[in-house]
């Protein structure tokens, strides 16, 4: 990018630690491999301080929300209840902020200070599970997703847990500076590089019995090595020694995903990395490789899934080009590109 980002986190009374963590984590440690575009990092108190913060630590600002006049992206690293009122001086400071153009982003129960503040009235959000039945029948004029780690409204985003702000803020990463930088930021972190927005938050059982992940284990590894070959769930079952029934109930509840579902996941991961890392690869030979068996396969899929086709995918998250911009085309949004 140009002009480096300012992002400016949001510090209150009753700060979430974890969640201004994995904001400062993400946005504020310096990144020398970023060169000089990475971004800018501030904190505005919303409040009068000194501030507390969980675990017992005190917090002391020197910027107060009119710094705000200068972010591009103001993150809200949750909110200290959900029975807590948001300060009328934070509201307001965020309305003004969205209608200027600012990015608005919520970490878990940040999402709350969106919603009083009227912001997310008609559109798409998400927060922790814990909280969605009630903010669901507080604001009922939001489409509150369930079952989603993040929900991106290009101005809005929205993440669900904790952990899920880390996703959320590589998503971020990724949108800004492309797939490479976003898996070195997620490798200094030791994080996945890329969950997507709409898996689960959570699964049935997330921890598979000992005896049953030395079974699936294997078999998973053999997919994710394997995509481009036909696979049947009953050849995968016959892998893992397991009746077909069985080994079902038994991938669901180690990934809350179907045998199929979890196929044609890993299938997408694997076009996605291969769109954002092999620009001169045609989409057909992508297709094949991933299991797709033809380009038109994999763009129904690809749109299904995302929203967005494989060429606007690429454009958007694909390595920059000699100008400095993304993708093959140089456009950031692929909204207006060509029918494949």
């Amino acid at each position: 990018m140009n002009t480096p980002p300012n992002v400016h986190v949001i510090a209150y009374d009753g700060l979430c630690t974890f969640e201004f963590g994995v904001a400062y984590e993400v946005f504020g440690l310096p990144r020398p491999e970023a060169g000089p575009g990475w971004y800018r990092f501030s904190v505005c108190a919303a409040e009068d301080g000194p501030l507390r913060a969980a675990g017992g630590l005190s917090v002391s600002v020197d910027a107060g929300l009119d710094a705000l006049d200068e972010a591009d992206l103001i993150v809200i690293p949750g909110w200290r209840g959900l029975a807590e009122p948001v300060p009328h001086r934070l509201t307001e400071a965020l309305r003004k902020q969205h209608r200027r153009g600012a990015r608005l982003m919520s970490l878990c129960s940040g999402a709350v200070v969106l919603a009083q503040a009227g912001i997310l009235d008609g559109r798409r959000a998400t927060t922790h599970w814990r909280y969605l039945p009630v903010l669901k029948d507080r604001f009922p004029e939001i489409d509150f997703i369930e079952d989603t780690l993040y929900v991106d409204e290009g101005d809005i985003l929205t993440a669900a847990g904790s952990a899920a702000g880390i996703d959320l803020c590589l998503h971020v990463v990724r949108r800004d500076f492309g797939a490479r930088l976003a898996n070195d930021v997620a490798r200094r972190l030791v994080v996945p590089p890329h969950r997507d927005g709409g898996q689960a938050q959570f699964v049935a059982a997330p921890v598979p019995r000992a005896h049953e992940s030395g079974r699936l284990g294997p078999v998973f590894d053999w997919i994710r090595a394997n995509l481009g070959a036909p696979i049947s769930i009953d050849a995968l079952a016959r892998r893992a020694g397991m009746s077909e029934r069985t080994f079902h109930r038994r991938v669901i509840g180690a990934t809350g995903l179907t045998p199929g579902a979890f196929v044609l996941r890993e299938r997408l991961r694997a076009a996605q990395l291969l769109l954002e890392t092999r620009p001169d690869r045609p989409l057909e030979d992508v297709s094949l490789a991933c299991g797709f068996g033809s380009a038109d396969s994999l763009r129904r899929q690809f749109r299904a899934r995302f929203g967005v086709t494989p060429s606007s995918y690429r454009r958007r998250f694909g390595p920059p080009s000699a100008d400095g911009r993304r993708g093959l085309s140089g456009s950031s949004t692929g909204d207006h590109a060509p029918a494949e």
